[in-house]
């Protein structure tokens, strides 16, 4: 067995000589044992069986305990602190969604039931589509997409193949905006199609002019979510989908920001044809940690056979999957991340339709206070008013104290907030972009603002080093080039001063 050396020798809190479990290994320690075998021993001959044993750490069970406990204090999560991270949307979502996905009857549910055995379930998704669709303006919904990028990519394949039938092969361009998240060029590019890419005006908005000199009998598709990157609403979307409409392509909507207009106006309703949602995101689940996510994706009536089936449909003798006649074929092995989906439901439910129409005006109720007070010491990107999120540019302190976004986010961590999303979007120098969403309170808000005040003024002393940032966390500012371009994933080859000299 293992071992990894003399745990004593190690501090074991605090710094980046935190050891592995592998470290803390000591020759007969254990942390549990398995009982004895009450049946024959059966010899099992299979070339895929080791002969050698598994090199397993040999620790207590209070080092055990201990060593995870410790990692798990070092996490920042939306129960300790306020995520201000600008285009995620990490707002606090009620325990109770949580507990309903736990349920036996749906967590051990297999997708592979038939549907006569599952109505309950297909119950869940049949009414969630109902609201989805009331929300976003659409008529039919598939839930199979797992994530927003996911359903991008099911919505531009969905683009494709209705062009093809009818005949529009010629049709290859999908415009994007300049400021548009990285995914919507690359679900683009995936689909087939050529990226063409309209520039951001003066403003903020998309430029129209460069619009209409991009736009040609080529021209499959339009991909904008709005509000738009910058947090600004694109007053002139009903004439953006128009021009995109008058060449025959269509409008898809990225769902990353349907959080600020929830309540308020649809996407359907602007123009758009294809719409994806995050509900982990807007209705459901916070979205660290990779997942689990759901990126249900929307049509109008017209593009219903296109949509990855099956997808469930309500006949007399009660719920039933349907494939649709044109489908451009599975998204997910199953049905999606059905779990997701339903505490989105559950989150709907407890919010009722007073609350749903209120979603969107208190998230940006909260964004326009935020900005008011945050501007008066980080200039914003934008003069317009924001809606849910906004940007700031520390650009000018660059230039005068050598400070960098990435240098007011360390000093945040430091201070007990999460960083903002730095450097994005990438049309605007030195970036921080926040979301404060709708469940945060004001007294939260003041303090965020404040402990910028605070970071902005010592940054421009000369009493601390930009470097001194995170003073008091863990881990302060590894080399973040080093890792990049030399990926280590055996952790005994891990080199601690390489990474951080």
């Amino acid at each position: 067995m293992f071992s990894g050396g003399n745990a004593k020798s190690l501090p074991l809190v605090g710094g980046l000589s935190e050891p592995t479990i592998n470290q803390l290994s000591n020759p007969g320690r254990r942390a549990s044992r398995f009982p004895k075998l009450d049946v024959p021993v059966t010899e099992i001959n299979n070339p895929a069986i080791r002969n050698d044993k598994p090199l397993l750490p040999e620790v207590s069970e209070h080092d055990l305990v201990m060593h995870y406990s410790r990692l798990a204090h070092r996490n920042f999560a939306v129960d300790l602190g306020f995520y201000p991270l600008g285009s995620c949307t990490m707002k606090y979502n009620p325990r109770f969604a949580d507990s309903m996905a736990n349920l036996d009857t749906f967590a051990n549910s297999h997708p592979s039931t038939p549907a006569e055995f599952t109505q309950g379930n297909l119950e869940i998704l049949f009414e969630l589509e109902q609201y989805l669709i009331e929300i976003t303006g659409m008529d039919f919904a598939t839930f199979q997409p797992p994530a927003g990028a996911s359903g991008e990519l099911t919505g531009l394949l969905i683009i494709k193949k209705y062009l093809e039938e009818n005949n529009k092969t010629n049709k290859t361009n999908i415009i994007v905006p300049d400021s548009a998240h990285g995914t919507n060029p690359a679900s683009a590019k995936m689909a087939g199609f050529e990226v063409v890419e309209v520039s951001t005006d003066d403003r903020g908005m998309v430029n129209i002019d460069d619009l209409k000199n991009l736009v040609d009998e080529n021209t499959a598709g339009l991909m904008l979510t709005n509000p738009n990157t910058g947090g600004l609403f694109e007053e002139h979307i009903s004439e953006i989908s128009n021009i995109i409409h008058d060449v025959g392509g269509l409008v898809y909507y990225d769902g990353a920001n349907l959080n600020a207009i929830v309540g308020v106006c649809r996407p359907g309703d602007m123009g758009f044809d294809i719409v994806h949602s995050n509900l982990h995101k807007t209705f459901a689940t916070p979205h660290g940690g990779g997942g689990p996510g759901s990126g249900p994706v929307a049509v109008k009536g017209f593009l219903k056979e296109y949509l990855p089936g099956p997808i469930v449909i309500k006949e007399e003798n009660g719920l039933n999957w349907y494939t649709p006649t044109s489908s451009i074929g599975r998204m997910h092995g199953y049905h999606g991340n059905f779990l997701v989906a339903l505490r989105a439901l559950v989150y709907m439910k407890l919010l009722g339709k007073e609350g749903l129409d209120k979603l969107g005006a208190f998230a940006v109720l909260n964004a326009r206070y935020l900005s008011s007070v945050v501007s008066k010491v980080i200039p914003l990107a934008y003069n317009e008013p924001c809606m849910h999120e906004f940007v700031t540019t520390v650009k000018h302190l660059k230039k005068s104290h050598k400070i960098k976004a990435s240098d007011v986010g360390k000093a945040l961590l430091d201070k007990g907030f999460h960083s903002p999303t730095i450097y994005f979007p990438l049309i605007v120098e030195e970036a921080l972009m926040f979301e404060p969403t709708e469940t945060q309170s004001v007294d939260t808000l003041d303090d965020l603002a404040e402990t910028l005040k605070v970071i902005i003024n010592e940054l421009q002393g000369d009493d601390i080093s930009l470097e001194e940032y995170p003073k008091n966390l863990p881990v302060g500012r590894p080399n973040e080039l080093i890792p990049a371009k030399h990926l280590t994933v055996n952790w005994g080859d891990f080199e601690l001063l390489e990474i951080t000299e």
